[in-house]
């Protein structure tokens, strides 16, 4: 898979501090002060939720570096083709979609990114915490690490709030102020992330339950109101059904949705619709 040649900035750099932040206050104060790191409920919650900060830590790296789908530069739409029945078009005019940037004709669901610089197959939207676009190869992967990022971040709550059953009497003044330093700074960034990345998971279940990205929902509002003020119906053209959505960008194996992989995703330069008969 191809990667980005440079996939590092500042706000890069702030989610891997806040990532390094939350493990250590949570192993090294939440669960240590609550079961004891040299308990056995201590090394099992230790051990779960390094699990969990791994996870998080590789899906965002690929995320971050991995290319989020380029379009091949001698891409040219068949229109004549059959089981291809979904050709997107220009709104005014009604041609074939073309990318005066980059000079070429995009594929079904592509957009130029302005902030990339270039055209995006199965583009998302871009997102300045990854320094890249979400698209066609990438995807899955943002959207397993927003599930890591959840759990990691209510887990840690329910440690932190667990921990502070604990009372010490042997912390002296200044270690005092430091732990509550600590609980304060900590509970602030868990329930801010908490309920920042709760909301993008849920949109994100709901964009994949449809099979839509972010720019096909607003683009879909207009299509939408346009229709019903021709007296028509809209339908989302890439929406098979929930479960066969799901599994179009998550993978087919239940029980492969929670790994990075991505073999399932195909070229990105055609996608099942409504309209087919057959898997692509």
């Amino acid at each position: 898979m191809k990667r980005k040649g440079v996939g590092f900035s500042l706000p890069v750099a702030v989610v891997m501090l806040v990532i390094g932040f939350i493990y250590f206050s949570t192993v090294f104060t939440f669960i240590d002060r609550w079961f004891s790191l040299t308990s056995s409920p201590g090394i099992a919650n230790a051990a779960a939720f390094t699990a969990l900060a791994l996870m998080c830590v590789y899906n965002y790296s690929i995320a971050v570096f991995r290319d989020p789908g380029r379009v091949p530069p001698n891409y040219m739409p068949d229109v004549e083709d059959q089981e291809s029945p979904v050709h997107e078009i220009k709104r005014k005019g009604g041609d074939l979609r073309y990318c005066q940037k980059c000079s070429h004709f995009k594929p079904p669901r592509a957009h130029h990114c302005r902030v990339c610089k270039r055209c995006v197959l199965r583009m998302d939207h871009h997102c300045i915490w990854i320094n890249n676009c979400v698209g066609h190869t990438n995807y899955k992967v943002f959207f397993v690490f927003v599930v890591y990022a959840v759990t990691a971040c209510v887990y840690s709550l329910v440690l932190l709030v667990g921990s502070l059953t604990v009372e010490s009497q042997d912390e002296d003044e200044e270690m005092g102020s430091y732990l509550r330093t600590i609980y304060v700074v900590s509970a602030f960034v868990l329930i801010s992330l908490s309920i920042a990345l709760g909301v993008l998971l849920v949109w994100h279940i709901y964009l994949s339950l449809q099979n839509k990205t972010t720019i096909e929902y607003h683009e879909g509002v207009r299509a939408m109101w346009l229709a019903e003020k021709g007296g028509q119906v809209y339908k989302h053209p890439y929406d098979i059904g929930p479960y066969e959505n799901l599994t179009l960008i998550l993978g087919p194996n239940v029980l492969s949705w929670l790994c990075p992989t991505s073999r399932h995703i195909g070229s990105g330069l055609r996608f099942r619709t409504a309209f087919d008969s057959a898997p692509v």
